[in-house]
């Protein structure tokens, strides 16, 4: 086989065979394959697509140019969640123990944030002492003995998906349906999942920001998915403003108790339930959505959800005590009210603007190396819809320096009025299962 070949096939807008982009994949992983012959095959990709056959094997030869993660000692159906990202995103801290908590296992493989706020493990590290880690042995056995354990992702896990996003960061190709959707799915599939449940943002504060790339995007996955051998589906969820309240990762893990606890913000309590019913439910803990939905309200409502959160954290070290006493994590040294400069309602909040103004504080990394203050961040106390009168507050500015002068700056941009009623966003747009 010749690659330049293949890319003249693709270009073309032919179909490339299961052994032909088995060859691409290994090639390029082994650098037999230079740069310059993959970036000129993702620009045929970007402008012709994929076929769904085609969209599979990319996926799963990915899938195999790393290390696969062997779940199959883990009890039960072992079913993942994975979100496309957004501002104040803190559905997997509620999900984890939540839907542990009646009886489904989940084994998270997490990592590290780039942009508005910290990774899942960010945000736990929050807790003193809480760590991920831990070998694969303990990391099954954890979840075997309390339904969740989070684990630090695999170095090798799909090297040749990392190789190939690099690359397509800097040749203009990262806005492919195809290129993306196989980069997602096999990530969740070399995860070892039996079932995966995606939650695909849409909105200013969304990678994709209209429904109708949402849309593509989740169907492209919930395909991939299902046509490799693992039950997929897919929720389209709206990011056109913050989801919650809280933006920064302390403060995240306290909105997260509060939700648990059943207290927590409206948004994000009804999006975990949507989640965690099809989680539930995909895991055969019940037998219709309705009757998972009841099984985790009845989580909150029995306390058994905090539980469940109490003791996954301690299992990994941490200081369980912050449950019931979120102080106990990093605070701020200083807080400001942003405050309303006129009567209205809140007709906008620009998502993925209010997330780089949490970053600004600190929240979140601008480049990989850049560190992360755990405290600071930003509460929001309106949302669109609301009305609001001059003097009221906005939001509060949790901050470790006194000069916040360029951050409420942004917000202030970042967060318009009206002075006609504005109807609150749908939350859940779509449930997408075939």
């Amino acid at each position: 086989m010749r690659m330049v070949d293949l890319i003249e096939k693709k270009r073309d807008g032919k179909e490339l065979t299961t052994e032909e982009i088995e060859f691409i994949i290994n090639g390029y992983t082994d650098g037999s394959i230079p740069d310059y012959q993959v970036s000129a095959l993702t620009m045929a990709i970007y402008y012709k697509g994929m076929t769904e056959r085609e969209r599979a094997d990319l996926t799963m030869s990915m899938v195999k140019s790393g290390d696969q993660i062997d779940l199959s000692k883990i009890e039960g159906v072992k079913v993942d969640k994975h979100s496309t990202g957004g501002v104040g995103d803190t559905t997997t801290l509620v999900l984890g123990p939540l839907v542990a908590a009646v009886g489904v296992p989940v084994a998270k493989m997490s990592g590290r944030g780039l942009g508005h706020t910290g990774g899942t493990i960010d945000k736990l590290e929050a807790v003193s002492g809480f760590h991920v880690e831990i070998d694969n042995e303990e990391f099954i056995q954890l979840v075997n003995k309390n339904k969740v354990a989070i684990i630090g992702q695999s170095g090798n896990l799909t090297p040749a998906d990392k190789k190939l996003y690099a690359l397509r960061d800097v040749t203009a190709t990262v806005d492919s349906i195809p290129l993306i959707a196989s980069s997602i799915m096999s990530k969740k599939i070399a995860a070892g999942a039996d079932a995966i449940v995606l939650d695909v943002k849409t909105g200013a504060g969304a990678f994709m920001k209209t429904l109708d790339d949402s849309r593509e995007l989740a169907q492209a996955m919930v395909r991939i998915g299902n046509n490799v051998g693992r039950q997929t589906m897919a929720v389209i969820s709206d990011m056109s403003q913050p989801l919650g309240y809280a933006i920064g990762n302390a403060l995240e893990v306290k909105e997260a108790i509060d939700t648990l606890r059943g207290e927590g913000p409206e948004d994000l309590t009804e999006l975990c339930l949507t989640l965690g019913s099809h989680m539930v439910y995909l895991a055969g803990k019940a037998g219709s959505h309705q009757e998972a939905r009841e099984l985790l309200e009845t989580a909150i409502k029995d306390g058994s959800a905090l539980e469940s959160f109490r003791v996954f954290l301690s299992s990994q070290g941490g200081n369980a005590s912050v449950v019931d006493d979120p102080a106990k994590m990093p605070q701020a040294k200083y807080t400001f009210e942003l405050e309303a400069k006129e009567d209205g309602y809140v007709s906008e909040i620009i998502a993925d603007e209010v997330g780089t103004a949490a970053m600004l504080l600190g929240a979140g990394r601008a480049t990989k190396d850049s560190v992360i203050d755990l405290a600071v961040g930003l509460v929001l106390k309106k949302k669109i819809g609301d009305k609001v009168s001059k003097g009221d507050s906005l939001l509060t500015i949790y901050s470790n320096f006194e000069d916040v002068s360029a951050v409420k700056e942004k917000l202030y941009k970042s967060i318009k009025l009206s002075s006609n009623h504005v109807d609150a966003p749908v939350l859940v747009h779509e449930e997408i299962t075939k």
